[in-house]
């Protein structure tokens, strides 16, 4: 990617939302704890239930606006819904307001991220997609990495000013987007004219299209079966770290010792995890740039997989990390490309909407992970890391499945 040129409108967005997500991992973390000592916690957890439904919805959305309107006009959008909502969050005097600004906030991002997807794909050619993609993720889990901590100390003590830098940093991105963004959508309908009753009749007719792209449709069943294995470093194998790992020895040299257990291994693990997406992400996509999208997918079911069900047979915090380094890659090798294979495979008109429906993989994956928590109460640790590996060896054969269809020739 040395030789490829970075477009304006790329380089506006890699600095505006490396700053964005940088703020948002600083208050997104601590939302949970925010809402279960102001509300409740009961309430709490019904509550942050909701959230992911209504990003389901308003991607689907806002991909028809980014395919019929515009990439820039929703992504200006987006962009100001968010500004407005942080800075009802910061005035707000009512906890119950508060969650009213979070969810206004997720609907600007929904808003927002299908059109900043498809935009990548509209400006930069296939050879160069997945690192470009890998850059954005790049950034983006830096903020993921830094966030975290900056905010454990500024969510509880400058929450107010962590909010209003927020609103400032969205209300100079969105400024910066009304200046400086171009249009790239590659046939815009001007002609459309916006409406509700347009936009839901819109949007079922093309989500009943979209039902019938099998390739499409298995795309997203993989996917639920891999977010499933991937997102047990935050459910199940918490649990396990937290419960089953006993203090040990991590360092002893002379007279110096250090010894952890539980719940500093998982915090040591959950930081390993986030260095390691930061540093590796684009050089493993240079790697493996050669390789197809099916190549790719299947040694992310491996890694992830097996990664995870190894922890099942071990608590020594020595080759716990080193298992961290192979169920991380497995998320890591994935990562572009998931976003590659919708660019490729979407019709080039619908090519937002796609991205935005392509997030349920995320979401349902989210919502159906948990069950392994469940499971927990009456299953042993390695019949649940039996699970967890089934589920990604499904995500293998439909992806496997997905691959061996016939590939479209109308785009």
């Amino acid at each position: 990617m040395e030789k490829y040129h970075w477009d304006v409108n790329l380089k506006i967005r890699l600095l505006g939302e490396t700053l964005f997500n940088l703020l948002y991992w600083m208050y997104f973390p601590f939302i949970a704890v925010y809402f279960s000592q102001t509300i409740s916690l009961t309430w709490a957890g019904f509550l942050l239930m909701i959230p992911p439904i209504i990003s389901l919805l308003f991607n689907l959305i806002g991909g028809y606006l980014a395919d019929t309107f515009g990439r820039r006009p929703t992504m200006i959008l987006g962009s100001s819904i968010q500004t407005g909502m942080f800075a009802l969050f910061a005035l707000s005097p009512s906890p119950w307001l508060d969650y009213a600004a979070f969810l206004g906030i997720g609907i600007g991002t929904a808003f927002y991220k299908p059109a900043s997807d498809a935009m990548v794909a509209d400006l930069v050619d296939e050879s160069n997609r997945k690192e470009v993609f890998a850059t954005f993720m790049t950034m983006n889990n830096i903020g993921a990495v830094l966030g975290p901590i900056i905010g454990a100390i500024l969510f509880f003590e400058y929450r107010s000013l962590l909010l209003w830098s927020c609103t400032t940093v969205t209300l100079i991105y969105t400024v910066l987007l009304f200046i400086q963004l171009k249009e790239t959508v590659p046939q815009k309908n001007t002609s459309a004219k916006f409406s509700a009753s347009q936009v839901l009749s819109t949007q079922f007719k093309d989500y009943i299209a979209m039902r019938k792209d099998k390739a499409f449709m298995y795309y997203i069943v993989a996917g639920i079966f891999s977010v499933i294995a991937i997102m047990q470093l935050d459910l199940y194998l918490a649990i396990y770290i937290t419960e089953y790992v006993p203090l040990q020895t991590l360092f002893h040299w002379n007279d110096w010792l250090i010894q952890i257990e539980g719940a500093e291994v998982l915090g040591l693990i959950l930081g390993l995890n986030g260095v390691l997406f930061v540093l590796f992400v684009l050089p493993i996509t240079k790697w493996l740039k050669s390789w197809t999208d099916e190549s790719v997918f299947i040694l992310s079911c491996l890694l992830a997989g097996f990664g995870m069900f190894a922890v099942g047979f071990t608590t020594n915090i020595w080759i716990l990390f080193c298992l961290t380094f192979i169920f991380t890659f497995g998320e890591i090798v994935r990562a572009p490309v998931i976003y590659n294979f919708v660019s490729k495979h979407a019709p080039t008109k619908a090519r937002a909407q796609y991205m935005g429906a392509a997030n349920m993989q995320f979401t349902l994956g989210r919502f159906v992970a948990p069950i392994t928590v469940l499971l927990a109460t009456w299953l042993s640790p390695i019949t649940i890391f039996s699970v967890i590996l089934l589920s990604a060896f499904i995500s293998l054969a439909l992806y496997k499945r997905l691959f061996s269809l016939p590939t479209p020739t109308i785009k």
